[in-house]
């Protein structure tokens, strides 16, 4: 594999992005605008109820996993339209004309959405811990991150969810021939993420960072059966074939 030819796949993509601005705007402003949000509704019930910020740790954590969630649901605009965006303005074919293998392909475009999906998370996720350290300081006496389910999330899970929801949104962009279809199809990553949230919050399990070790665990097992499966379902002349 010839890492320049999957870097400039890369560059290429990167380029196209700058032009959207929906996609630009989902990056930043969507986490960011939760970052903020969060602890509004935090400081909300507070208020509402009389208590203090101690009863509502639970919730902390609750919180911080959303940003697993985020990082599945971001690179949903950017991957779907991978394959797709090429179909529409006519640059597929010429692509995979090139001497570019089908691996530094589905990798170059792989990095490309997985860069700025994770960056944008880790500076949604980064503001509301800062955020949450400054109540919990001031209201209970100490810092409630980092901790171990913080790590978890950030290091393992949210990467893990993110290059999942890219791999499964490749996949279907190569199989389709319209966007929304493709971000139907692709969306459908977010459910089993926010199926753990909800069993979280109903006391089924616990977000800890135990659970996130094992949700992390399913996702590498996932992740890898993905990889093989985008390899098997791309192919260039069955693609080629279908443009003509």
């Amino acid at each position: 594999m010839d890492f320049e030819n999957t870097w400039n796949i890369t560059k290429k993509d990167f380029s196209v992005f700058k032009k959207k601005r929906g996609i630009i705007f989902t990056w930043f402003l969507f986490p960011i605008s939760f970052a903020l949000g969060f602890p509004a509704i935090l400081m909300f019930i507070v208020m509402r109820h009389h208590i203090s910020y101690s009863n509502l740790i639970p919730l902390f954590n609750a919180f911080s996993f959303f940003f697993i969630i985020f990082a599945s649901a971001i690179p949903i605009g950017v991957a779907s339209y991978s394959m797709i965006g090429e179909k529409v303005e006519k640059t597929l074919e010429p692509l995979l004309a090139t001497p570019v293998t089908d691996g530094e392909i589905l990798l170059g475009k792989s990095i490309a959405a997985f860069i700025p999906s994770i960056l944008s998370t880790y500076l949604g996720a980064g503001l509301f811990m800062i955020i949450i350290n400054m109540i919990s300081h001031q209201d209970i006496g100490y810092y409630f991150y980092p901790n171990w389910a913080a790590g978890v999330f950030l290091l393992l899970a949210a990467p893990l969810a993110c290059l999942l929801s890219i791999e499964l949104n490749i996949i279907t962009s190569v199989r389709v021939n319209d966007v929304r279809t493709s971000q139907q199809f692709g969306g459908l990553i977010i459910a089993p993420f926010m199926l753990i949230y909800v069993f979280g919050e109903i006391g089924v399990i616990s977000l800890d960072a135990k659970t996130l070790f094992i949700v992390s665990a399913v996702l590498i097992f996932v992740d890898i059966l993905l990889f093989f499966l985008s390899k098997s379902t791309f192919r260039r002349e069955e693609i080629l074939t279908n443009l003509n």
